[in-house]
């Protein structure tokens, strides 16, 4: 009997570099689901306002919408894409590899410099104001930056959410440049404390951005942990906040 031929690494790396996008899902589909006819693979690349791809099987059709922040990307990274959207759509477990090389590819600095820069072009960010019906953000944020800051953070844009959200209490889009709190906060029945805790958490986020390295992301680094137990009455703060 012949012995098998050995791969050619070499020639399966080259033919995916020259794959169309609907015959890396294809391939990708195939690795997943070897037994299932492959259906009939539409991929197109949008003018999305951040990194966000969207799948979905419709018609025994499947339907990619990936952000064009993502046209220019390596092949591989194109094919780590495909496994974890056909991996999401069908509920099949993925190597870690493919997550670890799209995460690389994202964490890239030029990659997240235009994906900001997107999100400042595109991205339409609702701010109502720091003024509430009861309390005003612009007041606290200049208390807070006195007595933590010196008074030497510069005010970003400052506003209430929509609606008093309780899964999400404040946050700061870098993109825009502005601290968003929680409706919830803007009530004489809330604390002040509380509202000052979520104010200055969030500008601890100014003043230490996301770490990142490699393939990880990390929000509250060492040092934003160090400066955050600054706050005077942090744990009665914390359990106001769960009780919310």
């Amino acid at each position: 009997m012949a012995e098998p031929r050995p791969l050619d690494l070499e020639a399966v790396q080259t033919s995916l570099f020259f794959e169309t996008p609907e015959q890396i899902y294809a391939r990708v589909f195939r690795a997943l689901r070897p037994r299932a006819p492959i259906p009939e693979m539409h991929v197109e690349f949008c003018r999305f306002a951040n990194a966000d791809s969207f799948i979905k099987l419709e018609d025994g059709r499947i339907q990619v919408r990936i952000s064009d922040l993502l046209e220019g990307a390596p092949a591989p990274v194109g094919e780590a894409l495909a496994y974890i959207l056909l991996g999401k759509l069908y509920r099949k477990t993925v190597p870690r590899v493919y997550a670890h090389r799209y995460r690389l590819y994202m964490n890239r600095r030029d990659v997240r410099r235009q994906a900001q820069i997107v999100r400042q072009v595109r991205g339409r960010k609702f701010i109502s104001g720091p003024q509430g019906e009861h309390r005003n953000l612009d007041e606290i944020f200049e208390g807070l930056n006195r007595q933590f800051f010196d008074g030497l953070m510069g005010r970003p844009q400052l506003g209430w959410s929509r609606r008093a959200a309780r899964g999400m209490l404040g946050h700061f889009d870098p993109a825009h440049n502005a601290i968003i709190v929680s409706r919830i906060f803007d009530s004489p029945r809330v604390p002040l404390l509380a509202l000052e805790y979520v104010v200055f958490h969030e500008m601890l986020h100014l003043e230490h951005p996301v770490d990142h390295n490699g393939s990880r992301r990390r929000v509250h680094t060492r040092e934003f942990r160090e400066a955050e137990r600054r706050f005077p009455d942090l744990t009665r703060a914390k359990e106001m906040l769960k009780r919310l």
